[in-house]
């Protein structure tokens, strides 16, 4: 395996040799700019690399090595040795059944050869739990992420062997002798009460413990009230099914004040328990270098991809400091290991007994070596 990573900005445009390169298997590519969803982008790409196969999303940020970036294009240009790759995309148009959507474009899959997985999808428009539910009946383990907006919240796009369009699901199937290990990373921690989900439908949260649920955030928050949904970011919600199931992470994202309701990345069942999270940095940082420990082995004396995808409310809590966390998976990892990803609008991995599950304010990382 051979990894190049490239960049494109306004000002200067692609830093890479403009002839073709016929050897190169696959492209990913991560953006936050106007110019990915112009077909022009999609065009220079092909014309780089006329063998791959290209997929990529908008993004809320863009990881390539240690450094985080904004307003540009990166890529990652992968050369298999020993691995093969299909690539297959759907669009999910207004009133469409996704899990029916999901359940065709994943049988195209099926095949004991099937190694790994790797899912990008509208981050807005798709319903991430109705699709990671549906990707579970294809029985082999799958990562990804949701295409981000920055902290805009109004519109993304995958792009899959042509020009990136919003609405579009993509899935990277993996054949061969390939080596895949995965995980996901949260730090976050419980404080409060437990209480229990009284009134909900999909992400939207009516009720808690028979309350208002914007009540029940506007007490905890106190002054940091005045700044919702912005100031939610920092203060996820544990949701657990049953005593005996884990918890997973949901992020808000908006609010009613009408209804005084909450909304979040991704469903959040009617009686289900839950309780607010918090975290301080140091926190997130420990356990995503705990988790590139985890994953490391002896394949950090090799070649190897690492997918690295987290929460764009995970990088706003960091800010500044975000980058550190990229660098201690990067220290972890080594050298021979290269970091590429960006901050979605959710992220999915396996989680419990499920081989994919929709996760909020994680890092989730998919190490790849041959």
């Amino acid at each position: 395996m051979q990894v190049s990573t490239y960049r494109w900005t306004e000002a200067s445009g692609w830093d890479i040799n403009l002839s073709a390169d016929s050897n190169v298997n696959l492209v990913l590519v991560c953006a936050d700019t106007p110019f990915f969803s112009q077909p022009t982008c999609y065009a220079q790409l092909k014309t780089f690399f006329p063998s791959a196969e290209i997929v990529g999303c908008s993004s809320s940020g863009n990881i390539h090595g240690n450094t985080i970036s904004d307003d540009d294009i990166v890529i990652a240009a992968i050369s298999f040795t020993a691995t093969k790759i299909l690539v297959k995309s759907q669009l999910i148009e207004s009133g469409e059944d996704v899990a029916s959507t999901v359940t065709q474009l994943a049988q195209q899959f099926i095949d004991p050869k099937l190694k790994h997985l790797f899912v990008l999808s509208d981050g807005l428009f798709v319903s991430g739990t109705e699709l990671t539910q549906t990707l579970n009946t294809l029985d082999i383990p799958v990562t990804g992420g949701l295409a981000g907006d920055a902290d805009r919240f109004k519109e993304s796009w995958v792009m899959v062997n042509g020009p990136a369009k919003q609405h579009q699901i993509a899935l990277v199937g993996f054949y061969g002798d390939l080596d895949v290990s995965y995980g996901f990373a949260t730090g976050w921690r419980e404080f409060g009460p437990e209480r229990r989900v009284t009134r909900s439908k999909g992400s939207t949260v009516y009720e808690i413990d028979h309350k208002p649920a914007l009540e029940i955030y506007t007490k905890y928050l106190g002054e940091l009230s005045k700044d919702l949904p912005s100031s939610g970011l920092r203060f996820p919600l544990s949701v657990k099914q049953t005593d005996s199931r884990p918890a997973y992470v949901r992020t808000l994202l908006g609010i009613d004040a009408v209804e005084k309701s909450l909304s979040f990345a991704g469903d959040v069942p009617q009686g289900s328990l839950c309780k607010l999270m918090k975290t301080d940095i140091d926190s997130l940082i420990d356990a995503s270098a705990v988790l590139a420990q985890g994953l490391a082995d002896d394949r950090s004396k090799q070649d190897s991809l690492c997918l690295a995808v987290s929460c764009v409310g995970r990088r706003l809590v960091m800010d500044q400091i975000a980058e550190e966390e990229i660098e201690a998976i990067q220290t972890i990892l080594g050298p021979k290991t290269t970091i590429f990803g960006f901050y979605s609008y959710g992220e999915i991995a396996p989680f419990d007994s499920a081989l994919c599950s929709l996760h909020n304010q994680t890092t989730t990382l998919t190490l790849l070596s041959e």
